[in-house]
């Protein structure tokens, strides 16, 4: 009986021996990236890279006719698969059926950066002669639209009154947008609605309604244009419409469609009334 048990446990041992030189065989310790030196780099730092190469490339400036601006949401038309959802899209193919062809009446830059509140994007448009990052200084940049859509970001770690915080940051890049590139009109976009219905209510909607009275009022009626996106994605009884989103705050491939039949025409209606 204990010459079994010796038995068993030596098989036993064999067994894990194999196991174990079996999983170490699989891959040798250089073949991880986990034992290379890596450094950090964050999502929106990448995004700084790409807009400051984009801006950079002063002989294709003069073709962008629509200058794209925000943050996440407006950054997401870029996407295609989304690195943090599987099986979810961003934009990426209605960007390209609608903005990406150059020589086009709607070709555009997109300097949309995740994560951006309104302070965020203010340090982006600051010259770079004033310690700012000086993405719009190009001369060259000089589009025929800027599309934004900014100030939802705000709306966590907010200061408060929160809306009052939202509204005035929104309202600065206004007044930067212009006075960086004082000839070109600015397209408002309203905030979309959030699937965080007491935050939309007390917050999206309230700041959507002062954001349209600001681009009626003087001086702002003079080069702004208020779109209001979000009646587009509701339903009749004003609740978001979820496939219109990825994770109820991000337009799903859908989402962009809605929003670029939007979009599209409401430019080509300015152009007409020009």
């Amino acid at each position: 009986m204990a010459s079994t048990t010796s038995t068993g446990a030596s098989g036993l041992l064999i067994a894990a021996l194999i196991a174990i030189g079996s999983i170490c065989g699989s891959a040798s310790a250089t073949d991880f990236i986990a034992t290379k030196p890596t450094p950090r780099v964050e999502y929106w730092q990448d995004r700084y890279a790409q807009i400051d190469a984009a801006v950079a490339d002063v002989k294709s400036l003069p073709a962008v006719k629509l200058l794209f601006v925000g943050d996440s949401i407006t950054d997401f038309w870029l996407l295609d698969d989304n690195p943090w959802m599987p099986e979810k899209k961003g934009g990426r193919l209605i960007w390209d059926e609608s903005f990406q062809q150059p020589g086009s009446k709607n070709f555009a830059l997109n300097i949309g950066v995740s994560g951006d509140r309104t302070e965020h994007l203010l340090y982006r448009l600051l010259p770079k002669a004033q310690g700012g990052m000086g993405q719009i200084d190009a001369p060259q940049l000089a589009p025929e639209y800027i599309v934004l859509m900014i100030g939802i970001n705000n709306s966590w770690a907010a200061e408060e009154p929160a809306a009052d915080s939202m509204f005035e940051g929104a309202r600065a890049v206004i007044l930067a947008l212009h006075e960086r590139k004082p000839g070109v009109p600015i397209i408002l976009q309203s905030l979309l609605p959030i699937n965080d219905e007491p935050k939309d209510a007390h917050l999206v909607q309230p700041v959507n309604k002062r954001l349209r009275a600001l681009a009626e009022s003087e001086p702002f009626k003079g080069y702004v244009s208020f779109l209001d996106l979000y009646p587009s994605f509701v339903d009749s009884s004003g609740k978001q419409i979820s496939r219109y989103f990825n994770d109820g705050i991000h337009p799903s491939l859908e989402g962009y469609r809605v929003w670029r039949d939007q979009l599209v025409p409401f430019i080509d209606g300015l152009r007409r009334g020009k």
